[in-house]
């Protein structure tokens, strides 16, 4: 069944930071609780994953695109919010949800019958 309306009653969208180093979250040590652990420098241990979620499955989440730094996660996150105030919802997951072909896999249209 295919259900038809506005892409923003069926989807949120959420810009989400990843910690990608191996360290743990807080150093421990006898004389305090805790602290936080030194990052070198920024941008070098975290990526950004802009998320669409789903409205009525809180357990569905599909990453739209991860990038390195934040302004252009933001940047895109700000695009995808416009698209998803304006798109219906077919339109939506057809552009931001359909996955695309590997790059080492041929298209559909290059595969031989």
């Amino acid at each position: 069944m295919r259900i038809i309306g506005a892409a923003d009653e069926f989807w949120r969208l959420r810009l989400t930071r990843v910690d990608t180093t191996d360290d743990f979250d807080f150093e421990w040590h006898a004389d305090i609780l805790y602290r936080a652990p030194h990052v070198s420098a920024a941008g070098e241990v975290e990526l950004w994953y802009v998320e669409a979620l789903r409205l009525d499955d809180s357990e569905s989440i599909a990453a739209l695109a991860i990038f390195d730094d934040r302004q252009t996660a933001e940047d895109f996150l700000s695009q995808a919010t416009d698209d998803l105030g304006s798109m219906t919802k077919s339109r939506f997951e057809e552009v931001y949800l359909t996955p695309l072909a590997a790059p080492d896999e041929p298209s559909d249209e290059l595969k031989e019958p």
